[in-house]
């Protein structure tokens, strides 16, 4: 499936963003401007199922990846992936050949759905019921309001079969045997989805990892200077 894309800035170099659950290219709202700055033409998708991209019958993360391989240029300066964006870019990642690649606290553990335990995607469906704007800033309060103002607008959006379709589309421990390109992996302070003992396994495999202290899972919507701080070497 071709997907949907937003671009900023008309630089020579190409940096490729791939955006989480539930969310759409808006969540990249002030990472696309900079990087734009820094004189990259950038590209951010709307997954399959969220934001203006297509609805479909099947949501496993091998779709996702294969819709960036359809979408997305080959050979970019450097791809980065968000939660469920890091888990399809790390998919597709040989194919799409980006120089380096940025994996921002990574769904690479489908866990079990208890509490603490990784990455339960159906969890998330049931949150599109119950996400008012008083729920996003009670689970999100270092956000500013235009983030809350855009996850909402992408909530109203997003197709929440598709986290039924994660659920089983894969085996819980979804971690990459070795770096295709050289790769960074950005860590939320105290991360459910990379604790300590994955994210030694990473580094062992040839990762380099950084975390944003202080940061939760969503660290360019947390604490963006801290993000993009983390990203220094890498664009």
């Amino acid at each position: 499936m071709r997907l949907h894309s937003h671009s900023w800035g008309e630089g020579d170099r190409v940096a490729l963003l791939i955006h989480g659950i539930m969310a759409d290219h808006r969540t990249w709202r002030k990472v696309g401007p900079a990087l734009a700055d820094r004189g990259y033409r950038v590209v951010a998708v709307d997954l399959r199922g969220h934001g203006l991209s297509g609805r479909a019958g099947s949501y496993t993360a091998q779709d996702h990846a294969d819709d960036l391989v359809e979408t997305l240029p080959r050979g970019a300066e450097f791809a980065l992936g968000h939660s469920l964006g890091g888990l399809t870019l790390s998919l597709a990642v040989e194919r799409l050949a980006p120089r380096r690649a940025v994996y921002s606290d990574p769904a690479w553990y489908l866990g079990g759905g208890g509490e603490g335990d990784g990455f339960d995607p159906a969890h998330f469906a049931e949150l599109k019921s119950i996400a008012t704007r008083d729920v996003v800033e009670m689970l999100n309060p270092r956000w500013e309001r235009e983030d809350v103002d855009a996850e909402l607008e992408a909530l109203a959006l997003w197709d929440e079969s598709s986290a039924h379709g994660l659920s089983g589309s894969a085996g819980p421990d979804l971690l990459p045997g070795a770096p295709v390109v050289p790769s960074l992996v950005q860590l939320a302070d105290l991360s459910f989805l990379v604790p300590p003992e994955r994210a030694r396994v990473l580094a062992s495999r040839g990762f380099e990892l950084r975390t944003v202290k202080g940061a939760g899972h969503a660290l360019h919507r947390d604490d963006f200077d801290g993000f993009m701080a983390s990203l220094e070497g890498w664009i």
